[in-house]
Parts: structure tokens; sequence; C-alpha cells
């Protein structure tokens, strides 16, 4: 196993080789993730049509975020090993040798008990129990178990992600509604093949950093029809909450339009044969930028983002604008 020099130094010290600044600690949190974690809460908090105060509801979304950061730091600091070796990942603050993962574990746990802890204090405690089951699952079950071991890592890791959406309903209602599940499965759903199109064109990576993920395992084919099959069974599911109350035409618009598109990408995918060429001299390949051969997966991901998007942004949208949903509860 090749690490580059600066994360074969820190691997070997367990020590911090630079001084870490703010943005370092921010990084740990991982952002952009927590980014989604928070729409995604922050939708199911409104679609569950409780009144609430306002200032309660900015709690609850900041202990979701948080316990969001609090989970990411955990993942950063056990997996650090690995991170140290996939060039996506290598120049993340402990493998680069800025921050201890001591103190990636320490931050960790502390944003971890807080949230939940306020979560409780201050909201409810079925939405404390569910952010504190949802950190746990994702660190001790997917981080620490699953990952390193089965190639079906990331469809059952996949339910720490999906659950944002209740904990926010359950924030808002302290109740856990068929309808939040509902949105808990569309995103369980969307986990695999989107983080398998995206595994596709970083093979290498999984490999070399010795994580047991589809394409690794299985093999490029086997990982293209499971991507498809799981986009036929995600489309059909994102168009049903249009006929459960939650979503209007907007929302039904959107899902059926997006479905379709995500079906076709995973179509093209699943029947492409393996190109050739490389990027133009100079060019590094990077999450979207990639090789000709690489694209259609490329796709998948790319729209894939899209699509969850769309989805929970059309939801948002009619509830805030007051808009019917097509079949309203009786």
């Amino acid at each position: 196993m090749t690490h580059p020099p600066d994360a074969t130094l820190h691997s070997a010290s367990g020590a911090a080789t630079q001084a870490a600044r703010w943005g370092d600690y921010l990084a740990l949190l991982k952002p952009r993730v927590m980014s989604l974690v928070i729409f995604t809460a922050l939708t199911g908090l409104l679609c569950a049509r409780t009144p609430m105060d306002p200032s309660l509801a900015a709690v609850a979304i900041l202990c979701i975020a948080v316990g969001a950061g609090g989970s990411a730091a955990l993942n950063m600091a056990f997996d650090s090993d690995i991170d140290a070796v996939m060039r996506r990942t290598r120049r993340r603050p402990i493998p680069a040798g800025r921050v201890q993962a001591s103190d990636a574990r320490g931050l960790g746990v502390t944003l971890s008990l807080f949230s939940v802890g306020m979560m409780g204090l201050a909201v409810n405690w079925l939405a404390a129990g569910l952010l504190a089951f949802t950190i746990a699952f994702y660190v001790l079950v997917y981080t620490l178990w699953l990952k390193r071991r089965t190639p079906q890592n990331i469809v059952s890791g996949g339910l720490a992600g999906a659950l944002p959406p209740l904990v926010g309903w359950a924030a808002a209602s302290g109740t856990a509604p068929l309808n939040a599940w509902l949105l808990v499965a569309i995103i369980f759903f969307w986990t695999p093949p989107h983080f398998w199109a995206l595994a596709l064109y970083t093979t290498g990576d999984y490999a070399k950093a010795g994580v047991p993920m589809m394409p690794v395992v299985r093999g490029v084919a086997s990982t293209k029809r499971q991507i498809l099959a799981y986009c036929l069974l995600l489309a059909p599911l994102g168009v049903v909450p249009a006929f459960t109350g939650l979503g209007g035409h907007l929302y039904l618009g959107i899902a059926i339009g997006g479905g379709l598109g995500l079906i076709a990408l995973a179509w093209r995918l699943a029947a492409a044969r393996p190109g050739e060429g490389d990027l133009p001299v100079g060019r590094k390949e990077t999450l979207y930028e990639v090789r000709p051969e690489a694209r259609p997966a490329r796709d998948v991901f790319a729209f894939s983002i899209v699509y969850l998007f769309g989805l929970f942004a059309a939801l948002l949208l009619e509830r805030l604008t007051d808009a019917a949903p097509l079949f309203p509860h009786s």
C-alpha cells in the first residue's frame, strides 16, 4: 500500500505535522454533506405541517447540523488510514498531518453528545433518540463495521444519511409517521446508485485502500446492473409522495421527469463499453471532469444529486407557498 509522504509520516507518528487552522476543523465536519443533511431535515420538519416556534425549529436544525458534523469528524478520525491512500481524500486535515486523529475524535464525541442532549432538552426526546441512533449507526455500524467488510456497505450505511428528514419531522410533531419514513426510503434507495456511480471511476483508489466497494468486489458489469436496478426502483418510489398527501403538481412533475432522466442515464451506463482516450494534457481528473470512458458513470453521479435536490426542493417550495398537495389527507 502506497502512501503519499506526508500521509505516511502522519500515520506512523500519529501526530499532526503542521499547525491546524480553523478551516481544518471546519473541514472535519464535512460542510457539503452537512448542507444536504440540513436541507433534507428542514424539508421533513416543514412537511410535518405542525406549528412550531421558530426559535425551537432553529434549535432543532442546529442540533441536526451539529450532530452531522460530529459524526463526520468521528468518521474522518477512524478512516484516516483510508483517506491517506485515496486521491480524493488524502488532502483532508488528518491524513495531510494538520490535525491529530485524537483531536478529531474528541471534537466528534463532544459535538455528538451536545447535539443529542440539546435536542432532547429543548425540543423532544423522540427527535433526540432518532438523532442519537443516526450518529451511532453512521459511526459504529457503517464506519467501524460495514465499510471495510462488505460490498453492501453503502446499502446498509445509507440508512444514516437517509434519517435526517425523519429527525426533522419528529422534532416538529413528536411523531414518526409513514410519510416521514417515505422520505427516508427515497434517500435510502438513492444512496447506492449515487455512490456506486462515483465508485465506478474511482475504483483504483478503493482497491488500493482495501475498501470492498461493489466495483472492486463484484466487478464493473455487476455494479452497472445494480445501479440500473436501484434506479428502476427509485424512480417510481420518488413519485409516491404525490399520492400520500405530501407532494403537489410541481413535485409530481419533477419526480416523473427526474426519475425518467435517471433511468435513461443508468440504462446508458449499463450499456456502455469501456472507452478510450484521456483528458487533455495538463488537466487533472476531478469528480466531474473525467476521462471519456468514465463519463456515463459521472453523469449518473451528477444527475442523481440534481434529482434528489429537485424532489426535496419541490416539497419545500410547495410547503413554503402553501401549495395544496394532490391528494390531501381527509
